[in-house]
């Protein structure tokens, strides 16, 4: 999942170029890099010592890179690298790097609990699937940033302020956010750039001996694997984009779309409500629908309601479990029961799926999700809004774009106002000239990377080729659709591209 401040709002990375890395004077795009240079040389030339870990066949290792690639003979930094060797029948084509998104999203996680175990057998049996937490991600040096009480307050802020007082609340909450981060992880914060994740996979790269990097990243993983392709075109192989982010859009634009996508998941959902003798939004229209759970919302700011432990469920983790059910359609079952018992009083069901959403465990603590999440966004796009009076004002166009969810998503996009380091980057197109083709995956309903973002990056990249899902969910590979994994397949196993206008269902 994909996730920022306190709702999905800010979720995805823009352009990003760090002037501690690799940058043009202005800090609009990232440069091509050429060879290691000679303080980088021992970075690349050094040996990973495996060791088993986790479910049978996976190994782990650390990869020591820079702290900061503008002094590569500073300080240096630990990774986190998992690996499960190809298990035949065939020749081993090399390593498939994987990366699940996020920002934030453990990829050795990913790795070890999906991608080793569920990706198509033909893959896995030619590549060795290989996956680094990014910096400041799970086990690479984690950015933290809160405790699990003061997360607990944190995710139970009123993101709807009806106000001065509840915006005065909001903004306080964003702020001790940005202050804990910059307490608790002030070393990494400035080096968690997008641009200085991807020098990282070619360290990895050159590490594991290939000549090319061959990677499937989704979500803010897409944006990765287009910065990649940006810095090393040459050293670009084959790149599955699933779930595109637009690399051109400022930070308004993206929450901004960002909210019309979950407007278009919730009412494919609702259609789907409706027409069940249980739907707890009604059996009328979509239109009905929404009304009803906007209602419901402002029941919960006005009354939460108990969920069986000391958190009350108010409109906040209301709305972010919703929110997480958008995700995937398998999820719309166990939605419509959360919010049948939900309007009977009971939280329980809908707390449960907010907390999965912030990835909180029962005894209370969260993983760093959130924290990195924050960290890349705030440091790889200008923020959306400079203060409350601009999140105010934009309260409009949010609302025009998601009548249910407009209003929380326009505030939620102000947390990077507050953040401790200046943005290194901006919104650029990534055109990656003299890259391999390129596979850019668009789902037609997906709520947290809208297909328009697949169609602008695949446009951009001088060699991208878009594959078009007609479903709901995010992102496509993987997600039942024969039709997405045989194209997907043959582009990793043979280098085949779909032809033109490839549309699946």
């Amino acid at each position: 999942m994909a996730a920022a401040a306190l709702l999905a709002s800010g979720c995805t990375g823009g352009g990003s170029s760090s002037s501690a890395s690799a940058s043009t004077p202005d800090g609009a795009g990232a440069v091509a890099v050429a060879e290691p240079s000679e303080k980088l040389r021992p970075y690349y030339g050094q040996k990973l010592s495996w060791r088993e870990c986790g479910a049978s066949g996976f190994q782990c290792a650390s990869l020591k890179v820079p702290l900061d690639y503008a002094e590569p003979g500073g300080e240096s930094i630990e990774l986190a690298v998992a690996r499960k060797r190809a298990t035949g029948p065939g020749k081993r084509l090399g390593s498939l790097m994987v990366n699940p998104g996020g920002p934030g999203g453990s990829a050795v996680g990913y790795l070890q609990m999906y991608a080793g175990i569920g990706y198509p057998a033909p893959v896995r049996a030619r590549y060795d699937m290989v996956a680094v937490d990014p910096r400041g991600v799970a086990r690479s040096e984690p950015v933290e940033c809160l405790d699990g009480k003061e997360m607990d307050a944190y995710t139970q802020t009123d993101q709807t302020p009806d106000d001065a007082a509840e915006t005065t609340l909001l903004t306080r909450a964003f702020q001790k956010f940005a202050q804990g981060c910059a307490k608790r992880s002030g070393t990494v914060l400035p080096h968690v750039s997008t641009v200085e994740t991807a020098r990282d996979l070619d360290v990895l790269r050159g590490v594991l001996g290939d000549r090319k990097l061959t990677y499937v990243g989704a979500s803010y993983g897409t944006f990765l694997g287009a910065t990649y392709a940006e810095l090393f075109p040459a050293r670009t192989g084959r790149l599955v984009l699933d779930g595109a982010l637009d690399p051109a859009l400022p930070a308004r634009q993206v929450n901004r779309d960002q909210t019309a996508g979950f407007e278009t998941a919730f009412q494919s959902f609702a259609a789907d409500c409706v027409e069940r003798a249980d739907c707890p939004l009604g059996t009328g229209s979509e239109r009905d629908a929404s009304d009803r759970l906007k209602a419901f919302f402002a029941e919960l700011d006005a009354r939460p309601i108990p969920t069986g432990e000391s958190r009350r469920l108010g409109e906040a983790l209301a709305t972010t479990g919703v929110l997480a059910a958008m995700y995937d359609e398998g999820a719309w079952p166990q939605l419509r029961e959360a919010l049948a018992a939900a309007m009977k009083g009971d939280g329980a069901s809908l707390l449960t799926l907010a907390d999965s959403y912030y990835e909180r465990d029962p005894d209370g603590s969260y993983s760093n999700l959130m924290y990195a999440n924050a960290a890349v966004n705030c440091l790889d796009l200008p923020p959306a809004f400079t203060g409350p009076k601009q999140a105010s004002a934009a309260v409009g166009e949010f609302e025009k774009a998601s009548p249910v969810f407009g209003r929380g998503f326009a505030w939620a996009a102000l947390n990077c106002a507050y953040w401790p380091t200046p943005a290194t980057g901006k919104p650029h197109r990534i055109e990656a000239e003299g890259a391999a083709p390129i596979l850019v995956v668009g789902t037609t309903r997906d709520p947290a990377t809208p297909y328009t973002w697949a169609r602008g990056l695949a446009s951009q990249l001088s060699s991208g080729r878009l594959l078009t899902y007609d479903g709901d969910g995010h992102t496509a590979y993987g997600r039942g659709s024969d039709c997405v994994d045989t194209a997907i397949n043959a582009y990793l196993l043979e280098g085949t591209v779909p032809p033109k206008g490839k549309r699946c269902r």
